[in-house]
């Protein structure tokens, strides 16, 4: 749709804007929470050494001065379901974070996890004008990018150069400044149903906010939950939220691959809530205070109350063992890491340098999860932590706020963002690259 080119070259001088004014908010619409965090961009906050930030974290000159969440409403497999009710979530959320920062905040970036991502691996080539690489030849590189047809109703999410070659010579990060005849590139796209970032993006209107731009919560999971190491040897994020699992992994310090599976948290707690005839608010609590995946021989004996709300105690009052809620719950819990592991294997995991696996998000909590994810994916796994922020409250640095906190780096730093230079119209493939490089150029 026209008018969604036209917003989205308009994100870019938002998040200028928002940044020159010193604020901005990180919304995080999941299936299962809205998180938002506001962040001060103003360079007086300085690190001290006993803060324990993460390397990223510390060159990023922001502070979390605000913090809400809240319930989600009227979202379902990370996608808009019922408007009113997410604009009401959004609005309590934003609100409860700006009364906390005491300062009234206009402009927000946001992720989702919903849309059905696909990835596609794009590659260019072009003789270097001079003697030496200008940002006009990277400009042309890019250009040469020829962009498969995406599809009708599907919108570029993230378009990043992941790798450039100088001659014989790749892996570089900025050939700029360098002397070669020969230049590449690889580049790696994301696209989204159209429709999903619509809706966010009216959502957000109606909520009087302007969207200062869009990213993909598997993406931002992966930036704030994987060491430097793993993101450069690479490995995989696995973002267990409510609603979706995403999928994203990391080479070279960029994202190469992205996906999603339909189910998450919330389906375990369906399954629990049927299963046990009780009600959702009951099995989500019952799932958190008592769940696992991995029975023992005491599980037998450790009896859980269950109630209902019928008002009838005696004949709502009645009692299930540990094992048999881990037999409601370790079937979903495999099916999900199944269809992970299908993910995974499409995308040639197995042939990266370094296979390291972590699990984030609010669903990765389940106890034994790491140990069952290890049988089933067959590879070192380990539960992740978003970085240390600055001012990031205690009650936010869980597994669940993974991606909140992987966009607060990203709008600190977006990778793509220095990739801004003109690219020759005339030089625009006959598949119409203009299109999506525009949305690159101009949206981030």
């Amino acid at each position: 749709m026209r008018d969604l080119y036209q917003s989205q070259r308009a994100q870019r001088a938002m998040r200028q804007a928002a940044m020159q004014r010193g604020v901005i908010a990180i919304l995080d619409v999941g299936s299962s929470k809205i998180a938002c965090l506001v962040l001060r961009f103003d360079g007086q906050d300085h690190f001290n050494e006993n803060d324990g930030v993460g390397s990223l974290a510390g060159q990023s000159s922001f502070r979390v001065i605000g913090a809400a969440t809240t319930r989600s409403r009227g979202v379902r497999f990370g996608e808009i379901d019922a408007m009113a009710e997410t604009e009401r979530a959004i609005r309590t959320a934003v609100q409860a974070a700006q009364k906390m920062a005491n300062v009234r905040v206009d402009h927000v970036i946001a992720c989702m996890s919903g849309g059905r991502p696909r990835s596609y691996g794009l590659d260019g080539q072009v003789d270097v004008m001079g003697q030496v690489v200008t940002e006009g030849d990277i400009g042309r590189v890019l250009a040469e990018c020829d962009v498969p047809d995406i599809g009708e109703g599907r919108e570029v999410l993230h378009a990043q150069p992941i790798n450039f070659a100088l001659d014989h010579r790749s892996g570089l990060a900025d050939p700029r400044g360098q002397i070669g005849q020969q230049l590449a590139t690889d580049m790696h796209l994301v696209t989204i149903e159209d429709s999903v970032i619509e809706n966010l993006l009216y959502c957000i209107k109606r909520c009087d906010l302007e969207l200062a731009g869009v990213a993909s919560s598997a993406y931002a999971a992966g930036i704030s939950s994987l060491v430097e190491d793993e993101q450069e040897l690479g490995a995989a994020c696995i973002d267990m939220g409510g609603g979706s699992t995403g999928i994203s992994i990391f080479m070279r310090k960029h994202m190469i691959y992205s996906d999603s599976v339909r189910m998450g948290g919330d389906h375990v707690t369906s399954d629990i809530s049927m299963g046990l005839q009780v009600a959702p608010a009951m099995a989500e609590r019952i799932k958190t205070f008592y769940g696992g995946v991995l029975a023992t021989g005491m599980d037998d004996r450790e009896m859980i109350e269950v109630g209902s709300d019928t008002g009838d105690w005696e004949h709502d009052r009645r009692t299930v063992s540990r094992a048999e809620l881990i037999g409601i719950m370790r079937p979903r819990v495999e099916e999900i890491l199944e269809e992970v592991r299908v993910r995974l294997d499409a995308a040639g995991f197995e042939h990266l340098p370094s296979q390291q696996i972590v699990l984030t998000g609010g669903g990765s909590q389940i106890p034994g999860l790491d140990g069952l994810a290890n049988k089933i994916l067959g590879q070192q796994v380990r539960i992740g932590r978003p970085l240390r922020v600055q001012g990031l409250p205690q009650a936010a640095t869980g597994s669940a706020f993974s991606a909140a906190v992987g966009l607060s780096l990203f709008a600190a730093h977006p990778q793509d963002e220095w990739w801004d230079f003109d690219i020759p119209a005339e030089k625009y493939p006959a598949r119409s690259f203009k299109r999506a490089v525009r949305w690159f150029r101009e949206n981030w």
